[in-house]
């Protein structure tokens, strides 16, 4: 044992000179770790949107064409800036920078009011912000319900105000929101992204870190190899882990407690139970990055990695995209990446302010993904010594 713990100690403090020796590594696992969150976090700290310029095309031109129109404008989400003749004036609008939204009205709009048929109206809206794009739908949605009331009362007949009450709205119903109480997007997105924040950047410097030994065709242990160690590949890949893990045990009490705290963020979980429940998120993500590294055949290729897996995981987590939709093809695959169990998990006791036993599926499966990554990461080095060092591989003698 106590020879197991020495080699172990080893690898870490070299696997520590090593990070902390190449200026990339520093910034992928130190400086954009702080930065980032910061970054994302402020662009979306307003929670919502206000007085988002729309242009209208009004094929219907009818009266209530015009109170449909006045009525969104009304709502506090959206600013009327202006009408357009066609469709093609409307997006040369958007495209000067005039109006981030379009609201057509189509010619047939007070016919089908009229003759009581559905009738419908098209948002369109960019993209550059989910704040943008969420404010004219919301808008249209609300003045639509009102408005549809009202036919309601028309078409049965007005009668008593009790009797127009409960023609408009059958049940009486109130919008109470539960945790996101502002109901706005960083609340609801940003602790999923601060968690994939973590595992994309270990993915991002440990790639890198392989990616230059791959271009050298070097071997990180294997250039100390004179001293006389003689390490497996199971306590390299505990040493390793262990020096990564180590370092980002730092980073996420600034990405997950710091940062949200500095932008008030809902921060109503106990800090013990988020610390359990990360611990193997942090190993989990550790041997997941160090399995991945090994498709990284140059240094640069790390940035393709990242680009390609951020907006794949998120959209998995199951977060953007609701998880009771999701097919189970996909939710299959979601099971397989860290950030998945970690963000369900995260977002209960941190948001909602679930109970470690609440969570306790996700825990489960994070430490079953910690075993089966750290025994793939082993598996990843015992290939690489053997293609890469195989003098390295039990020739050294051990060292008593």
């Amino acid at each position: 044992m106590r020879k197991l713990l020495i080699d172990i100690y080893y690898v870490w403090r070299e696997e520590i000179k090593v990070v902390f020796r190449d200026p990339a590594v520093i910034l992928f696992f130190l400086v954009v770790p702080v930065f980032y969150p910061l970054v994302y976090t402020s662009f979306y700290n307003n929670e919502v949107m206000r007085d988002v310029k729309v242009v209208v095309v009004d094929d219907s031109r009818s009266s209530l064409s015009r109170e449909f129109v006045r009525k969104v404008d009304a709502t506090p989400d959206v600013k009327i800036v202006g009408y357009a003749t066609d469709m093609q004036d409307a997006q040369k609008a958007m495209w000067r920078g005039d109006a981030y939204s379009i609201l057509y009205i189509p010619s047939e709009f007070s016919k089908n009011l009229h003759t009581f048929k559905q009738t419908k109206v098209q948002a369109y809206s960019e993209i550059r912000s989910m704040l943008l794009y969420k404010a004219l739908p919301l808008a249209v949605t609300d003045v639509s319900l009102d408005m549809g009331a009202n036919i309601r009362v028309e078409d049965v007949g007005h009668g008593s105000q009790k009797q127009d009450e409960s023609s408009m709205q059958a049940v009486v119903s109130e919008w109470v929101p539960f945790y996101n109480t502002t109901n706005g997007f960083a609340s609801f997105l940003i602790p999923a992204v601060l968690i994939l924040i973590i595992q994309q950047t270990l993915i991002l410097g440990i790639g890198t870190l392989v990616g230059t030994h791959n271009d050298r065709k070097t071997f990180t242990i294997a250039s100390h190899a004179h001293i006389g160690k003689s390490i497996n590949s199971v306590r390299l890949t505990l040493g390793k882990g262990l020096a990564y893990s180590l370092v980002y045990i730092v980073v996420s009490v600034w990405v997950l407690r710091v940062a949200p705290y500095l932008f008030h963020l809902p921060q109503i979980g106990e800090p013990m139970t988020i610390a359990v429940f990360l611990m193997p998120f942090l190993l989990a993500s550790t041997f997941f990055a160090m399995t991945l590294s090994y498709f990284v055949s140059q240094r640069e290729f790390a940035f393709l990695l990242l680009t390609f897996t951020s907006i794949l995981f998120i959209f998995l987590s199951g977060i953007s995209w609701p998880w009771t939709s999701m097919p189970p093809a996909l939710k299959a695959i979601a099971a397989l990446i860290p950030s998945t169990p970690a963000i369900h998990g995260f977002v209960k006791i941190n948001t909602m302010g679930a109970s470690f036993e609440e969570v306790w599926p996700e825990y489960l499966q994070l430490w079953v993904q910690a075993v089966v990554y750290f025994i793939l990461a082993v598996f990843m080095y015992k290939w690489w010594i053997r293609n890469y060092d195989p003098q390295y591989e039990g020739k050294l003698p051990e060292k008593e």
